[in-house]
């Protein structure tokens, strides 16, 4: 008999027995402990064999439950995404307008999701089922410009270019700590009689950040982005005709 799909798995549309005793295990249980081996060991470590020892059952149990490892990583994606931003906790203490601050919010949030679990970063590069968690992110990003007048196909391009942001950082959160200072010093050195070559790069690695400055590349990608979406709608909303009187 052929497994349930990803996608019945995602949704909880296969089929359930009704009868007999209660399992030992459950999908819940089998996802969350192959979340916690993909944190701690990584994705390329996962396996079916390896997560029905830490579990503590035979590996052909798990295959009750889960086809594969393709359907497992499918339900894995969908679970780490379980926490889309609160768009309404966003807007409380913020300066900016509501839309601006849901956006950054979601941003953020993708960014903290995909540190906590890095192997995410490689499945959403893949062709996969969505689920319903994922969606629930996609709604969240999509909520705040509903009203933007921005058309359709530039609202997914919006959390596209907020998504790579997001992941483009996490990824540089895998490099090792003082990566950075080791660069700018191996740079200065390389730079030190050289200046009438690299003028531009001298004078930019040559100027110190201020501690607040440091490690907000984030927040200024971020608000590049918003700046230009805040030109965009109001160019929009400038160029929009006028609503027809009312009779």
């Amino acid at each position: 008999m052929t497994g349930p799909t990803a996608i019945e798995l995602l949704w909880g549309t296969q089929q359930r027995p009704k009868r007999g005793p209660k399992p030992s295990l459950s999908l819940d249980r089998i996802v969350t402990e192959a979340i916690a081996l993909a944190d701690s060991e990584g994705l390329d470590n996962l396996s079916m064999q390896r997560l029905a020892e830490r579990l503590g059952c035979a590996k052909m149990a798990l295959y009750r439950y889960v086809p594969g490892k393709a359907e497992l990583t499918a339900l894995m994606l969908d679970a780490a995404m379980s926490n889309p931003p609160d768009l309404v906790a966003a807007t409380r203490d913020s300066a900016e307008p509501p839309w601006r601050a849901q956006l950054r919010a979601w941003c953020v949030t993708s960014y903290e999701m995909f540190c906590a679990h890095t192997w995410t970063l490689g499945l959403l590069i893949s062709t996969r089922p969505y689920g319903p968690n994922e969606l629930d992110w996609f709604e969240a990003g999509l909520a705040p410009l509903a009203d933007s007048g921005m058309t359709a196909p530039e609202r997914l391009d919006t959390l596209a270019l907020l998504s790579g942001l997001a992941q483009t950082f996490a990824r540089a959160t895998l490099s090792e700590s003082g990566v950075e200072d080791h660069m700018a010093a191996e740079l200065t050195r390389v730079l030190a009689d050289r200046a009438d070559r690299y003028p531009h790069t001298v004078a930019a690695f040559g100027e110190p950040a201020p501690p607040a400055a440091r490690n907000n590349a984030l927040n200024f990608g971020i608000d590049r982005i918003l700046d230009g979406l805040t030109t965009l709608i109001a160019t929009r909303a400038a160029n929009a005709p006028d609503s027809p009187p009312t009779t």
